[in-house]
């Protein structure tokens, strides 16, 4: 599977995914440019583990996950908080609350833009959520959290998992509204944000859709 993109900043080269159940998929090739990117896993086995090769987690088995030219396996810690925003969604939430995190995703990312944060809070219906400590929210609304703090950072890469899961009808709508809100700002600063999710997500301007198989 390869894009049509060569030049983009973000470039996979015959990379071999292992789901967590052992499946493989082998001689991956995608190139990512700025905008927006879905990547459709229907059978939901691969798409995490994609994103946390993206991320630079961890060096896949076979082949090469590069960001301009350099491979994201081999980046700092440093250099990958201000390269890239991931989180697993499925991970344990620190003691802190919405805005304690957002603080602290805001010392991390140096794009951070606060009136972006500020705005997604009460559009998702956060604004009563605020103060209160991640693990009192329901998983819905840490996802809400997840994917406010994901638009806001900002970050040049930016990989975000499912982003519908557990999500309430007027926000799926706010959510897909400031995605489609945020493609041109992309194509402006270079920004490539990669979303994973298990069907089709409608009313985005996709750059490009790519399937697992």
């Amino acid at each position: 599977m390869t894009s049509v993109a060569p030049h983009a900043p973000l470039q996979v080269n015959a990379l071999t995914i292992e789901s967590a159940a052992g499946a493989r998929i082998t001689g991956f090739n995608a190139a990512f440019a700025p905008g927006l990117t879905l990547v459709v896993d229907e059978e939901g086995e691969h798409k995490s583990a994609l994103l946390h090769l993206l991320a630079g987690e961890a060096a896949p088995a076979a082949g090469a996950v590069r960001w301009s030219g350099i491979d994201v396996a081999a980046l700092s810690a440093a250099q990958r908080a201000a390269r890239i925003f991931w989180r697993d969604p499925r991970e344990p939430w620190p003691e802190v609350s919405p805005e304690q995190w957002a603080r602290q995703q805001a010392a991390r990312h140096p794009g951070w833009r606060g009136a972006d944060w500020q705005a997604l809070v009460p559009a998702l219906g956060l604004d009563e959520h605020r103060h209160k400590e991640m693990f009192r929210l329901s998983s819905g609304g840490r996802r809400k959290v997840l994917l406010a703090a994901a638009l806001a950072s900002a970050a040049p890469l930016t990989l975000i998992d499912e982003p519908e899961a557990a999500l309430d009808r007027p926000s799926i709508r706010q959510l897909r509204a400031a995605l489609a809100a945020e493609a041109p700002r992309c194509q402006a600063s270079g920004r490539v944000i990669v979303v994973a999710h298990y069907e089709a997500v409608p009313d985005v301007p996709w750059a490009q859709v790519l399937r697992l198989a």
